[in-house]
C-alpha cells in the first residue's frame, strides 16, 4: 500500500473519530439530560446554602455567607430561574411528560 493510500485511509478513519465524539459530545440527546441534572443539582445546593434569598429562615445561611463572593455570579442567575416560576414548572413537567 503506498504512502497516499495510507494517509487518505488514515484521514477518513480520523473524520468519523472525530465525528463520533462530536456527536457523543454536544449532539446526543444525553448531553441536554446531563446538563439538566447538573442544573438540578446546583439549584438544590444553593436553595441548601441560601434559603433566606426566598423568606426560609435557616442558621445555615450565617455559615455559607461566606461562600456568596465565590458564588456572586452563579447566585444572580439561579434567583431569577428561581423567581421565573413558569419556567422552573415547565422544565420540571418535561422530566415527567416526555
Amino acid at each position: 500500500m503506498d504512502l497516499p493510500a495510507r494517509i487518505d485511509s488514515l484521514l477518513a478513519e480520523l473524520k468519523l473519530w472525530a465525528r463520533g465524539l462530536y456527536h457523543g459530545m454536544i449532539r446526543h440527546p444525553a448531553y441536554e439530560n446531563i446538563e439538566k441534572a447538573a442544573e438540578d443539582l446546583e439549584d438544590e445546593f444553593m436553595l441548601a446554602c441560601f434559603p433566606d434569598a426566598f423568606g426560609i429562615p435557616s442558621p445555615v445561611s450565617y455559615y455559607t455567607a461566606e461562600l456568596l463572593p465565590y458564588l456572586t455570579d452563579d447566585f444572580e442567575a439561579w434567583q431569577r430561574r428561581m423567581w421565573d416560576r413558569d419556567s422552573l414548572i415547565e422544565r420540571k413537567g418535561q422530566q415527567y411528560h416526555f
